[in-house]
């Protein structure tokens, strides 16, 4: 079995010709299109289990490890004059094209095989979706002082009439 790569044929995202990519023989590794990454391309590595984005964002190189069960589904885009299938999330920055054609026959192919390779369903419309809200973190207040300290008055100032300065003596009581 052949593994597709950039250099061994396979045509990055967003170039003039078709993408094309064989659901049969993953692990892919490939260059998208992405309009906020440093020199417009991010790198993908899609495997069954899971999906490795790396991109530059302001010259910090950054990998985002995503798991195939955390994608909606595949879904068909229409552009210009072709279709293109993708493999939905709800955070639109983490879809990955899958498959680029004009010929509705073969994407229709090629959707059920990659349906079916990562068990998800098929969307019949990726309508743009909004970025699901940040969780909170379990922890968040685990940094913060406890209840009841919070409730308790912190130390004042020292008492001055306690402290004694300039005494040579010690005097202790039998």
């Amino acid at each position: 079995m052949r593994r597709q790569t950039a250099t061994s044929g396979i045509n990055p995202a967003g170039s003039s010709r078709a993408l094309r990519l064989d659901p049969l023989s993953l692990p892919v590794r490939f260059e998208a299109h992405d309009t906020r990454a440093d020199g417009g391309v991010r790198n993908i590595e899609l495997h069954r289990e899971r999906v490795v984005l790396r991109r530059a964002i302001g010259g910090m190189q950054m990998a985002i490890n995503v798991r195939v069960s955390d994608f909606l589904g595949v879904a068909l885009r229409g552009i210009d004059d072709a279709q293109m299938l993708v493999l939905a999330h709800r955070d639109p920055s983490l879809t990955i094209p899958l498959c680029v054609s004009s010929d509705r026959e073969e994407i229709a192919v090629a959707g059920q095989m990659w349906s079916d390779i990562f068990a998800l369903p098929q969307i019949k419309e990726d309508k743009t979706r909004q970025p699901a809200p940040r969780r909170r973190r379990h922890n968040a207040i685990r940094a913060r002082r406890p209840k009841f300290l919070v409730r308790r008055r912190a130390g004042g100032l020292i008492n001055p009439a306690n402290i004694h300065q300039g005494e040579r003596e010690i005097i202790a009581r039998d």
